[in-house]
């Protein structure tokens, strides 16, 4: 929760409130703080108590927790599983590597690409002009515009 408090933050926070209440009034202060902070946990924990009771016990091992919205949708929708549409197995699959070093992809399932791109303009007008009728072999690369981009 206060994950982002640094140590300057927190003796900043304590030298402020030594200097607004003092220091015989601090030591109160901090007692009736934690004494509220106790009594609302309770309140929480008896209120969460209540509903399990109320709900029954074919829900005994209801979890507030699982009402949120991230935990909700991985434990009904997605049924608890850590990868169900296999996004990881695509992402181990992608060779990021590769294309920034402008080196040819690995082939994947068997079908290699093959093929240079040109930044020239010029090739790249007389590639589209002697191919814009022709069909594509497979694995073949579609020409490639640099103004289209």
């Amino acid at each position: 929760m206060f994950s982002d408090v640094g140590g300057l933050e927190v003796l900043t926070l304590v030298i402020m409130a030594i200097v607004i209440f003092g220091p015989d009034k601090l030591p109160k202060l901090i007692q009736d703080s934690m004494g509220f902070i106790r009594k609302i946990r309770s309140f929480a924990d008896n209120a969460k108590e209540d509903i399990r009771s109320e709900l029954g016990p074919e829900f005994k091992d209801f979890e507030f927790e699982d009402l949120h919205p991230k935990t909700f949708v991985r434990k009904q929708l997605m049924g608890g599983q850590e990868d169900p549409l296999g996004l990881k197995e695509m992402r181990d699959g992608l060779d990021i590597r590769s294309v920034l070093d402008d080196k040819p992809a690995t082939p994947v399932n068997g079908h290699g690409r093959t093929g240079t791109v040109s930044m020239d303009k010029s090739a790249a007008a007389a590639a589209a002009t002697a191919s814009a009728g022709t069909p594509l072999q497979p694995g073949e690369r579609p020409p490639f515009d640099p103004d289209a981009t």
